[in-house]
């Protein structure tokens, strides 16, 4: 039985799979990592999923969670039996997020993180979720729970994140690529990116939703990735 590894975001925990934990195959064997909040750089995030969990895989990546996830899949990909990547990007930082995240680490050195953190958390959200208060304080909340520090780790991680597009093409597992038709984070030609250098990928558009699709349309994200789920690991 393969196991199913669920990725989460930069600043992100469990909570960004809470709608999604009780809609999954009860077949399969489903963890959550933390990778992401113990170490410092992509590489390191991607080897310490492959030594903590034994067996064949099933990666499912949001966002920072699906560079590791690609990362991984570079590093072992005999062990890796399909990947779900959800509103991620293959592409290095480029020279203008670099500086706009420099610029945020600055302010969260400064003890700012929650101002700068509800200040853009709207952008994060398609414009009707990011009127939804009670959803943006469980956002907010979610990536300030961690603190600065952790903040600072994974935006640097981030920055200095490997081009992923060099070894997609040698992926030969199923791959199901999920972004939120507005997504303005990662950008929908992100997604459709790495669904055209993947042979076989999968490219599903979840509709009316931002870069934080698993909150904001868990019941279309869950159809898509149990339909998926269930072809590549029939019960």
């Amino acid at each position: 039985m393969s196991r199913l590894v669920l990725l989460p975001g930069l600043a992100c925990d469990e909570r960004l799979w809470q709608a999604q934990r009780p809609a999954l195959p009860p077949h399969l064997d489903v963890r959550v990592a933390d990778v992401h909040a113990r170490h410092d750089c992509i590489e390191g995030m991607a080897a310490a999923v492959l030594a903590e969990n034994d067996g064949p895989l099933i990666l499912c990546g949001a966002s920072l969670g699906g560079m590791i996830a690609m990362e991984a899949a570079r590093q072992a990909p005999e062990r890796i039996v399909g990947l779900a990547l959800l509103g991620t990007n293959a592409r290095p930082e480029t020279p203008e997020m670099f500086q706009l995240r420099e610029s945020a680490i600055e302010l969260f050195e400064r003890g700012e993180a929650r101002d700068v953190i509800e200040f853009n958390a709207a952008f994060a959200f398609h414009p009707a979720q990011a009127a939804d208060k009670a959803l943006m304080r469980r956002y907010v909340e979610m990536v300030l729970h961690g603190g600065a520090a952790q903040l600072i780790r994974q935006n640097r991680a981030v920055m200095q994140r490997p081009d992923a597009r060099r070894h997609l093409p040698q992926v030969r597992c199923p791959v199901l690529v999920l972004c939120g038709d507005a997504d303005r984070l990662t950008p929908p030609d992100c997604s459709s990116e790495i669904a055209a250098l993947v042979p076989h990928a999968r490219l599903r558009w979840i509709e009316r939703a931002g870069h934080m699709l698993t909150m904001e349309q868990p019941a279309a994200v869950n159809a898509a990735l149990v339909d998926w789920l269930r072809e590549l690991q029939p019960v």
